[in-house]
């Protein structure tokens, strides 16, 4: 009989930072006043989940329109309103500053509030470029502020469970992932599986950008990225597939933000296909989300927005200035996939002959 790995049904799991000893669970308490930069629905998402954070208190909003802005503050119970950003930018009651507006103003407006001394998270795509991350990294570290990449999938707990199984050695060494959804959440499961250190020796993309596609990454050792670009809208399944020689996790659907993980691991061979097609033995866990967050007309699981905070509360009480969930390493790595995979991609502006 195989053993298992936990209790089925639902999973507790110590975030990344606690469980490295660089931070105190407790810490989430720790006082930071955000200052959120942009009045767009992905801020409002922001807002509804991490001020449900112990330590978080929303005392600002920024936008282009000081009329958006109060409109905002008022809906969600922010403390001040501003028109224009270097206003909020200068206050003293700043800490942190969430940027949520569009990807092409993140380097602008991340770089105002660095130079600003104010920590940083980034809403997704960081950067245009991974030298324009790097530029702004570099600036964060001149001021010694945090500038933190918001790809909050690596903050739900789901996700923290399959990566320290991954790093256990639970399911042995990783040679296969499968990933079907956007290209920035599926690199980052392709990087969550092999590590930041393991560089593609071999890309392969195809489609036309910002429509369906996919590419391959070949890594050492005969290791297999196989990553699906889904066109919207449209039904997709939306699961990522992690494939080791001892066993296999799958994030469940949606992958990007799951709240569920199965873990196969056969009591011998691997492959079914060589034990009289016997299925391997399976455990399913589940990590609810917070119910005290109610975000009516989001996309799915936005309430994950409230661990990515989390640890960042813990991260900054503890001095550091970048969460062990997704480093700056990892940041600049998956930039630089991207910036890869798009060169092989078309435009779609060329006509067939």
């Amino acid at each position: 009989m195989t053993k298992k790995l936990m209790p089925d049904a639902v999973a507790s799991v110590v975030p990344r930072d606690v469980a490295l000893g660089l931070t105190q669970a407790e810490d989430v308490a720790f006082p930071l006043r955000w200052g959120i930069l942009g009045a767009g629905e992905i801020s409002r998402q922001f807002v509804r989940s991490s001020r449900e954070c112990a330590g978080a208190t929303m005392a600002a909003v920024a936008a282009r329109s000081e009329e958006k802005a109060k409109a905002f503050a008022a809906a969600h119970g922010v403390g001040r309103a501003y028109g224009g950003y270097a206003n909020m930018l200068a206050s003293d009651e700043v800490d942190i500053i969430y940027v949520g507006t569009l990807d092409a103003l993140h380097k602008e407006h991340c770089l105002m509030a660095l130079e600003a001394g104010k920590h940083v998270l980034c809403e997704k795509t960081l950067a245009q470029s991974a030298e324009d991350a790097r530029e702004m990294y570099a600036t964060a570290e001149r001021n010694n502020v945090m500038l933190q990449d918001g790809v909050w999938t690596r903050f739900f707990p789901a996700v923290e469970q399959a990566r320290g199984l991954i790093e256990a050695g639970a399911i042995g060494d990783v040679v296969m992932v499968q990933a079907d959804f956007d290209m920035l959440y599926t690199i980052q499961a392709a990087t969550l599986a092999f590590g930041a250190e393991a560089k593609p020796i071999n890309v392969q993309a195809s489609g036309r950008v910002g429509g369906p596609g996919g590419a391959m990454l070949e890594f050492e050792n005969n290791r297999f990225a196989n990553l699906t670009f889904i066109a919207f809208p449209s039904e997709f399944p939306e699961v990522t597939e992690i494939t080791g020689t001892k066993g296999r996790i799958t994030l469940e659907q949606p992958a990007h933000c799951p709240t569920a993980i199965t873990v196969r691991i056969p009591p011998a061979t691997p492959s079914r296909y060589r034990g009289g097609n016997t299925p391997s033995p399976m455990q399913r866990f589940e990590y609810p989300l917070p119910e005290a967050i109610s975000l009516p007309g989001a996309f799915p699981n936005q309430q994950g927005f409230y661990y990515m905070t989390e640890a960042i509360h813990r991260c900054l009480a503890a001095g550091l200035r970048e969460c062990p969930q997704f480093n700056q390493a990892e940041s600049l790595h998956l930039l630089e996939l991207i910036s890869t995979i798009k060169a092989q991609r078309t435009d779609g502006s060329a006509q067939a002959e």
